[in-house]
């Protein structure tokens, strides 16, 4: 079994580290060249910058502070938020990303995943996905959560690895900032349904939540903010306590 991997995640607004609960109600989590500095040193697998509110304002991330950040830290970084062309993409890897992940963009235009996949290579490209469980399924949003979309989770999913996506990041809006464990049902369909790597979001409160995403999600890697922003979980000690579990990380 491959290692499980560990991914902080800085979520940013004002070029400051922020988080919230089901993506709304946010506060300041502090600065965020000093949390990359601080995760890179802590063994944190990799690292995960989100701009979450480029989409929404209609403006690009912020390049300098994307390349602050890489040249702090000494593990692969993903860079999302506003990426809506080449171009943009090209400008973030030349500023330091290791990959960078679309969201809205690919929603509204899905032949952007191809596109990346094409120029740069399929292992650049992360598709995020931002779905809420309803009433008729789980339900794709844009704009940081803002605007439901006709996308279902899983026919999204599968349709952007067929375009060449890499990996899935996957965040449940239901469980976002709650803290009771990821949606690990929903995340286990995905690891039957697609052949590429699928990154657990939303809901981490616990050492066990990591372990039961890994064991009973099927996720390939565990992203979470909060915990480790304010200091609840400290990443050596997770990653012990997984390994105490059997669940293969690296040390």
């Amino acid at each position: 079994m491959l290692a499980k991997r560990i991914i902080p995640c800085l979520d940013i607004k004002d070029g400051q580290t922020v988080k919230g609960t089901n993506f709304v109600n946010l506060r300041q989590a502090g600065d965020p060249v000093e949390l990359a500095r601080a995760y890179s040193e802590q063994g944190a697998d990799e690292l995960t910058f989100l701009d979450i509110t480029a989409s929404h304002e209609g403006r690009k991330t912020f390049t300098e502070l994307v390349k602050r950040i890489a040249d702090n830290i000494n593990i692969p970084f993903t860079v999302g938020g506003g990426i809506n062309e080449l171009a943009d993409v090209d400008r973030l890897l030349h500023a330091g990303a290791d990959k960078i992940s679309i969201n809205s963009s690919a929603i509204r235009r899905p032949e952007l995943i191809e596109e990346i996949a094409k120029h740069f290579g399929s292992q650049v490209c992360v598709l995020a996905v931002d779905a809420r469980q309803t009433e008729t399924g789980w339900k794709c949003f844009l704009n940081g959560g803002r605007v439901e979309t006709d996308k279902t989770l899983f026919d999204w999913t599968f349709e952007a690895q067929e375009r060449g996506a890499g990996e899935i990041l996957f965040t449940s809006m239901n469980h976002d900032g709650v803290k009771a464990g990821y949606a690990n049902e929903a995340l286990a369909e995905l690891s039957v349904r697609l052949s590429i790597p699928i990154i657990a979001s939303g809901g981490a409160g616990t050492m066990e939540h990591f372990r039961d995403t890994f064991i009973e999600g099927k996720a390939d890697a565990a992203l979470a903010a909060s915990v480790f922003h304010f200091g609840e979980i400290r990443i050596p000690d997770l990653k012990s306590y997984l390994c105490a579990q059997g669940i293969p990380v690296r040390r």
